[in-house]
């Protein structure tokens, strides 16, 4: 009686144009069941993983692996490398990012240990992960909160990856929380006359971003200082560089009106900045990854005319000078209501504000007065390489 053979595990190194069409396209077959997937758009994948194009790859370096089960796609994962957070941290860490794989621990298995073996190889000690491809990205898998659909920018995976991580060794290292709101309830009234006595004593103006083409290249500079200032301290913290920040800023001037993002000064200094987001996934739900030829008129018509009806605050940060007093905390909250108050939101019911440290009590005091629950964990794992 014969007796089926085990399968065979190859792990190859992402570089042909249809290596790439495959890692791109894996995950479509691994959520192909889940309802709660979307699809993310192919041409900005593409964009994001040019080593040429990524802001990131000015001072990172990574690999990119698929797995192939009997010659079928069936994982991928990259590993990478950051200059920055190794002169933040001195800690001799990589990360590993962008792991997807089938229900199978051999497929896990064989693409930590590639990533692994390249990060020793590279003099690092330590691995983090999934980071995707920093904390700036898309950090975390996803481990609670699986029966919705992810917002724009934020990861979404299936309940047996955490299992088969951590079989490989990996433990907790750091929870990253996603927090839902709704955008229309006021604040509580206590919160209310706290913000009205602060603005009979104080100047605070709220103003959206500049982005004509005079003032542009200055409010960026404003924004990654401000941005930079305010997250220093936040665990895994790595400065965001003056090329990331154009680029985010370009594409936000594309797709975003300037209300969109907000700048608090109060008695005339610039110590806050916000940034709401519309939930493009909701425009991109049943594109299957593609704009053309026609997905970009359904996609433009969605997020320009009908409108979306969620919206990410995917950004907040006060300078810290400021955050042991009230002002930091009434900027805060006078910051992501400018925000929803704009006419970019005037159809936005519900918002997240993510992602958020699990360790960050401060903040989370601050988010408490939103009337926000948390709806999602993401988690960052570790492993010692010995």
């Amino acid at each position: 009686m014969s007796q089926s053979r085990p399968a065979e595990i190859t792990i190859v190194e992402v570089e042909s144009k249809a290596q790439w069409r495959a890692f791109h396209a894996l995950p479509q077959t691994i959520y192909r069941d889940d309802p709660n997937f979307v699809a993310p758009l192919l041409l900005e994948r593409q964009f994001h993983f040019d080593t040429k194009h990524n802001a990131f790859f000015k001072h990172a370096k990574g690999k990119f692996w698929l797995a192939l089960k009997d010659g079928v796609p069936a994982g991928r994962i990259t590993a990478q490398i950051d200059a920055l957070h190794l002169a933040q941290h001195h800690d001799a860490t990589g990360h590993f990012g962008f792991l997807e794989g089938i229900n199978d621990p051999a497929v896990f298995a064989a693409l930590l240990a590639t990533a692994e073996a390249w990060l020793k190889s590279e003099g690092m000690t330590r691995v983090l992960g999934p980071v995707s491809f920093n904390m700036w990205d898309e950090p975390g898998l996803l481990v609670d909160g699986f029966g919705s659909p992810p917002n724009v920018l934020m990861g979404h995976h299936l309940p047996y990856y955490q299992d088969l991580i951590t079989a490989q060794g990996y433990a907790k290292t750091q929870d990253l929380l996603a927090y839902t709101y709704p955008v229309k309830k006021p604040f509580a009234e206590n919160v209310q006359r706290l913000i009205g006595k602060m603005q009979e004593k104080h100047s605070f103006v709220f103003r959206p971003a500049r982005m004509d083409k005079k003032n542009f290249p200055g409010e960026v500079a404003l924004i990654r200082d401000i941005v930079n200032d305010a997250w220093a301290e936040n665990w895994g913290f790595v400065p965001m560089t003056e090329a990331e920040v154009e680029e985010i800023a370009s594409l936000f001037k594309v797709f975003l009106k300037p209300e969109a993002l907000v700048i608090g000064e109060y008695d005339g200094e610039p110590i806050g900045v916000a940034m709401m987001l519309p939930n493009i996934n909701e425009c991109a739900r049943d594109l299957n990854g593609k704009l053309f030829p026609f997905g970009i008129v359904k996609f433009l018509w969605r997020l320009k005319v009908s409108g979306v009806r969620s919206g990410r605050l995917a950004l907040m940060g006060v300078r810290r000078k400021y955050w042991s007093s009230p002002v930091g905390a009434i900027t805060a909250l006078m910051m992501v209501q400018t925000c929803q108050r704009s006419d970019f939101a005037r159809k936005v019911e519900t918002g997240e504000l993510s992602w958020v440290l699990d360790s960050n009590e401060r903040i989370k005091a601050v988010i408490a007065q939103f009337g926000a629950t948390a709806s999602k964990r993401y988690r960052i794992f570790e492993k010692p390489l010995g």
